[in-house]
C-alpha cells in the first residue's frame, strides 16, 4: 500500500470551547482533568503551529508555538502550555490555531472532577 503524499486539512482551525477544571479526582498525569488539541500533519514538511487563546474578560494570549513533524501526530495538552503564560484553570477560553501546513485538528477534554470520569472529543472547526 502506498502512503498518500498529499497534505490534507486546513491551515486555520477554531475550538470555540475550552475549560480546565481547578482540580481532579484521579492520579496525575493520566487522569488529571485536561484539554487536548490533537494535531495530524500528513505533509512532507514539519508544521509550525501557533495557538491563540481568547477569553471572556481579557485580551487574547499567544502565540503558543508547537511543531508537528512531517507525517506525524502530536497531542498538545493545554495544561502543559506555559509560554507566553500558563493556561488559567477554572477559566473559559476558546482557541484559534494557525499552521504553516495544512493539518487536521481534534479537540478532547477529560473531566475527572467526579470519580466517574467524563471524556469528550470532537473535530475542531476548519476555517
Amino acid at each position: 500500500m502506498n502512503m498518500p503524499k498529499e497534505c490534507i486539512g486546513h491551515r486555520r482551525w477554531a475550538i470555540a470551547e475550552g475549560y480546565i477544571p481547578g482540580w481532579s479526582n484521579g492520579p496525575q498525569p493520566a487522569l488529571e482533568s485536561h484539554e487536548t488539541c490533537c494535531i495530524l500533519n500528513t505533509c512532507e514538511r514539519p508544521a509550525q503551529v501557533e495557538l491563540w487563546l481568547y477569553f471572556e474578560d481579557r485580551e487574547p494570549v499567544g502565540p503558543y508555538r508547537v511543531e508537528v513533524p512531517a507525517r506525524r501526530t502530536r497531542h498538545v495538552r493545554f495544561n502543559d502550555l506555559d509560554d507566553p503564560m500558563q493556561v488559567p484553570r477554572e477559566t473559559p477560553f476558546a482557541t484559534l490555531i494557525h499552521s504553516s501546513e495544512p493539518i487536521i485538528v481534534q479537540h478532547t477534554r477529560l473531566d475527572s472532577r467526579q470519580a466517574e470520569n467524563a471524556l469528550m472529543t470532537t473535530i475542531a472547526h476548519p476555517l
